[in-house]
């Protein structure tokens, strides 16, 4: 049978925080993790969403502990704003799921001038850990662990040459190619992060949802209006999974007690199916690129392990 929702243990007391909860795969994980007891703090751009995904959560399940606070990935300071909040409200958060981003989006920059895909999918998350790293310290200290999950994608494997001195790529934009290269990095980070705190509690995960039937990719085909995007639309209408089980690699790596760090939680026939663990291979599980991804981001973003373990 393998792994399912039900095996998620009993999460009374503990925090989780989901960007893009009111949708998705985000939707998904926030209705499983309410329903195991958990608090679960909503970070969403689209609050009218936000509030729907709130009543569709409290009707599966009543008195469910929910908050939902603004987010915009794209925006640094926002993020800041946002990680200031669930502090004063939350001084442990136990996991922290880095599930909301942009697919395939025409080119365009942040508010801080960043490729969209790369600074909403990777440095936003990127930034949004880092803040809320003394929460989740505070959290392992109290129980043992936190859990950082950072939702790659298949897509990784399209990522191009990936140049780390072109990850943005400035002057030849391929949405498709800047895209992988985000969901690239978003995975590096993870691994990286893991290397870097585990000795203090806090442990990095990767996961990917296969193809599932979210509205993630019915949106880039609406807004790119390509054939590689309607194709890819269509396959995941016919062939995807739910949300529901594209999500259960995530809440896998959050909950389960024997999942492994600094690995990914897959659909274990790439598209569908049972999460199952997997490593990286070839140059994407090199060492050397997780730490000059991470490197990297601390650069871009102004924002340093260091200062916040300070």
């Amino acid at each position: 049978m393998g792994w399912k929702a039900s095996d998620i243990p009993d999460l009374t007391g503990r925090v989780a925080v989901v960007t893009g909860g009111n949708g998705g795969l985000g939707l998904a994980t926030s209705m499983a993790l309410a329903g195991h007891g958990a608090t679960v703090v909503i970070g969403a751009r689209n609050l009218a969403k936000a509030e729907a995904a709130r009543t569709r959560i409290l009707a599966a399940t009543p008195g469910a502990a929910l908050e939902i606070y603004p987010l915009d990935l794209s925006s640094l300071a926002a993020v800041d704003a946002f990680a200031r909040q669930v502090r004063i409200a939350h001084p442990a958060v136990n996991m922290l799921f880095n599930n909301a981003g942009l697919m395939a989006v025409p080119e365009g920059r942040t508010v801080d001038g960043f490729e969209t895909q790369y600074g909403t999918n990777h440095l936003g998350h990127f930034a949004l850990t880092l803040h809320l790293l003394p929460s989740l310290l505070s959290a392992a200290a109290a129980v043992g662990e936190a859990r950082v999950v950072s939702t790659s994608s298949i897509a990784r494997h399209t990522a191009g040459k990936f140049d780390l001195a072109d990850l943005q790529l400035k002057g030849h934009y391929e949405p498709w190619t800047a895209y992988g290269i985000s969901k690239r990095c978003v995975m590096d980070f993870a691994f990286e992060l893991d290397r870097r705190v585990a000795s203090r509690g806090v442990r990095g995960f990767s996961s990917e949802p296969g193809l599932a039937k979210t509205d993630l990719q019915s949106t880039a085909a609406r807004s790119m209006r390509s054939f590689q995007h309607r194709f890819w639309d269509v396959l995941i209408r016919f062939a995807g999974q739910s949300a529901a089980h594209g999500a259960l690699g995530q809440l896998r790596a959050a909950t389960d007690p024997a999942a492994v760090p600094g690995t990914l939680y897959v659909p274990r026939w790439m598209a569908f199916g049972a999460p199952v663990m997997r490593k990286a291979k070839g140059r994407m599980a090199d060492p050397a690129e997780h730490a000059a991804v991470w490197d990297l981001a601390e650069r871009e973003t102004g924002i340093t392990l260091a200062s916040v373990l300070v």
